[in-house]
C-alpha cells in the first residue's frame, strides 16, 4: 500500500513539477500590464491606437494613469482619424448641406481625401 501511495505522489509531482515563483520584476511587469490594459479599455482604444498606447505605456513613456491625469501633448500628437471616423464626419456634413447625386459624390470624395 505504501508503494502505491508513494508512486501516486511521485506521478503527480512528475506531471506537474510546480510553477517557479514569479520574480519581483515579473510581478511588476504583470501589474504594469494590468494597469495599461485597464487604461486602454477605459479610453476605448482599438487597433493601431491601442497598440501604440500599450507600447508607450509598457515602456514607461506614459504613466499608465487614468485619462483624467493625461498630459495634453500626447493627445496633440494623436493618430489621424480612421477611415470610418472620416466617413461618419463626411456623411454628417453632406447631410447637413442637403447634398444629393453627383454633388454629394464629389463632396464625399473631396472630404475623404483630407
Amino acid at each position: 500500500m505504501f508503494i502505491f501511495v508513494a508512486s501516486v505522489a511521485f506521478a503527480a509531482q512528475a506531471t506537474n513539477p510546480g510553477k517557479k515563483a514569479a520574480s519581483p520584476a515579473q510581478l511588476a511587469q504583470q501589474e504594469k500590464m494590468k494597469t495599461c490594459n485597464k487604461d486602454a479599455k477605459e479610453k476605448a482604444l482599438k487597433g493601431d491606437e491601442r497598440k501604440a498606447f500599450m507600447k508607450k505605456c509598457l515602456s514607461g513613456k506614459t504613466s499608465g494613469a487614468p485619462a483624467t491625469t493625461t498630459v495634453a501633448p500626447p493627445t496633440a500628437t494623436a493618430a489621424p482619424p480612421t477611415q470610418q471616423e472620416k466617413m461618419k464626419a463626411c456623411n454628417k456634413d453632406a447631410k447637413d448641406k442637403a447634398l444629393k447625386g453627383d454633388e454629394r459624390k464629389k463632396f464625399m470624395s473631396d472630404c475623404l481625401k483630407k
